[in-house]
């Protein structure tokens, strides 16, 4: 097992400036053998330490697609463009390349299906200044979200690395992020999607930009493990291997049964 040593600057409290990163052989086999191009980190909150796959693409900033969901709703219910996550929102009644998109709906319901015009309306509401100035509040990523408020995070200039996503979920699941307690926790609970025994996971999947995106943390007796991939995704048939090889990397790390 390699380390690594990297300093992290971050707005808020992730312990320790100097961090560890640790590979794991049957992670890199994992991939290796799935024949990915892609990275996995994962941060455990009680050592500090990191394990990582590929941890030069796990520096390297992308558009977040549709991992910024997480972030659009908490600014979304912060400055109150919606009052809460059952609020129906118009898609706009334009075609959709998605059917299930071709609904009004709250954001409790349009993150489970990554409801794209849901979405773009949120932000519209949230507009451009509100969402500049909130983006940079929770430094997120290169924190330049350019001019257009409703493609930004599909399109760019927005993009960060699965490092600083690990950052900022560490945050929100410690709801340590500067959002009302009431905000954070409703954010957790409509991106909650699967618990076993002793443990509890979170996440929100993206693709944009040939990129495809997992990200979340777990919750399992008492710590917390905030992880993220990402990996070349060039079809939606591929869209299965971005859950697979996370789950799969948790499995080996014992943080999912």
């Amino acid at each position: 097992m390699k380390s690594f040593f990297i300093g992290i600057a971050c707005a808020f409290c992730i312990p320790a400036l100097a961090t560890t990163y640790q590979t794991n052989q049957k992670i890199d086999d994992l991939f290796l053998n799935a024949q990915v191009q892609g990275t996995f980190i994962v941060f455990n909150l009680q050592t500090s330490f990191y394990i990582v796959h590929n941890s030069s693409r796990a520096e390297t900033r992308y558009v977040p697609a549709s991992t910024f969901k997480i972030a659009n709703s908490l600014i979304g219910l912060s400055v109150g463009a919606v009052k809460n996550v059952d609020q129906l929102l118009p898609y706009g009644g334009d075609p959709q390349p998605i059917k299930s998109w071709q609904a009004d709906m709250g954001l409790r319901d349009a993150i489970k299906i990554s409801n794209v015009p849901i979405y773009q309306e949120l932000a519209r509401r949230i507009g451009l200044e509100r969402m500049k100035n909130n983006v940079h509040k929770i430094n997120y990523g290169n924190n330049d979200i350019g001019n257009h408020v409703d493609s930004f995070w599909l399109e760019g200039p927005l993009a960060i690395s699965a490092l600083e996503q690990t950052q900022f979920l560490a945050l929100l699941a410690q709801k340590q992020l500067p959002f009302s307690k009431n905000v954070q926790d409703s954010v957790r609970e409509i991106i909650k999607i699967d618990q076993g025994d002793d443990w509890t996971l979170y996440g929100k999947s993206g693709w944009a930009q040939n990129v495809g995106w997992w990200v979340g943390w777990v919750e399992k007796q008492g710590n917390i493990y905030s992880f993220a991939l990402n990996m070349e995704m060039n079809s939606i048939n591929e869209a299965p291997k971005r859950i697979e090889l996370g789950k799969g990397s948790l499995k080996i790390l014992g943080i999912l049964n």
